[in-house]
């Protein structure tokens, strides 16, 4: 085994970039306490050649130190490894971001959180920091072959929030909020994260919103929407244990008003150690675009991918790398997932390759 340098405490089978993806199928609990797993999920996981899995929290039958060392330990016995284990309930949070009268409540729970992944050997969170969430339209429009997928039109009525209500005025979350109070409420949160963070031995890698650069319904998107953004929140939060998650389909709906590739986001963010996670997946063309942006296939869109992945290679990062936001195709979603690990493996294998 190979310590990992990207997130220390892991360890890597083989040297470079990991591709990882999303544990398939349901874990429940029976009257006894005994723990089931898809056992076919898994074996279909191993048969694509992936190692590291993220676990979602719908996922795990017992929220706690205990449950998530549990988790670890199973899925260990059965040849895969936890990157990530998620919780969308603690993932954007509305209220930290937008000092709502519970947010110190939310931020104890979040805490609480960081603090049962250190206790279990999980050493890396993705946090999101987008107020009002993920945007896209209120419908699935066709790409390459009829294939269907989300996208968002700034000029469409309708839009969907990342909880799926439908989005049709001017203001998301009850009033207009400024640049400055954003600021104000990101630093009072980070602070707060920070020790509890290198207690715990956690990487939190903060994901870019989505989409970027625009304000919407009210709510600026000026932190983690930008490069210049990214920059000064990071630095803001001072920690070896604060850093990013590059989402790269974030990154290239913004097009050139985000400030920079993400090459260049990869070099500034990996030669200070900050860069912990990457989401690889290409759209159609920026949300300046004329009808706005679609996720695609990820041979398909506006961008060449393999410049990411030489990107990476480049700056010795050996962390994971995984498909995000499947779309709908013939066959459903293990046809999806095993195309859009297939298409990652091998990129990183011509690439890791080519170095030699």
């Amino acid at each position: 085994m190979i310590e990992m340098k990207t997130i220390p405490g892991y360890y890597n089978t083989k040297p470079g970039i990991q591709v990882g993806t999303k544990l398939e199928g349901n874990v429940y609990s029976d009257s006894n306490g005994r723990w089931h797993y898809d056992e076919e999920g898994i074996a279909y996981l191993k048969q694509l050649g992936v190692e590291w899995v993220m676990v979602n929290d719908g996922q795990v039958p017992e929220h706690s130190a205990r449950g998530y060392k549990r988790i670890v330990e199973d899925l260990g016995e059965r040849g895969l490894r936890v990157y990530r284990l998620a919780s969308n309930k603690w993932h954007n949070m509305p209220p930290v971001t937008l000092n709502l009268p519970d947010r110190d409540k939310w931020i104890d729970e979040y805490l609480e959180y960081i603090d049962n992944l250190g206790q279990a050997g999980i050493h890396y969170a993705t946090y999101a920091h987008m107020g009002n969430g993920i945007w896209r339209g209120d419908f699935r429009r066709p790409v390459r072959g009829g294939a269907t997928a989300g996208g968002l039109d700034l000029d469409a009525p309708n839009k969907a929030f990342w909880n799926g209500e439908i989005y049709t005025g001017p203001i998301s979350s009850g009033r207009v909020y400024g640049e400055d109070e954003l600021w104000e409420n990101y630093e009072y949160f980070i602070k707060k994260v920070v020790p509890v963070a290198e207690s715990a031995k956690v990487y939190i890698g903060v994901h870019p919103d989505d989409p970027p650069v625009y304000g919407l319904g009210g709510v600026p998107r000026c932190i983690f929407g930008t490069f210049e953004g990214y920059k000064r929140a990071i630095e803001i939060a001072d920690s070896p244990n604060i850093g990013t998650c590059l989402c790269v389909g974030c990154w290239l709906e913004g097009g050139k008003a985000i400030g920079c590739s993400p090459e260049e986001f990869i070099r500034y963010f990996a030669e200070r150690n900050k860069l912990f996670k990457i989401h690889l997946r290409n759209v159609t063309a920026p949300l300046d675009a004329p009808g706005g942006f679609n996720e695609t296939f990820p041979d398909a869109g506006y961008y060449n991918l393999i410049n990411v992945l030489e990107a990476l290679r480049d700056v010795n990062f050996d962390g994971c790398i995984m498909n995000d936001h499947l779309i709908d195709m013939v066959g459903g979603h293990k046809v999806c997932e095993a195309y859009f690990t297939a298409y990652l493996k091998g990129a990183v294998d011509a690439v890791m390759n080519g170095a030699k």
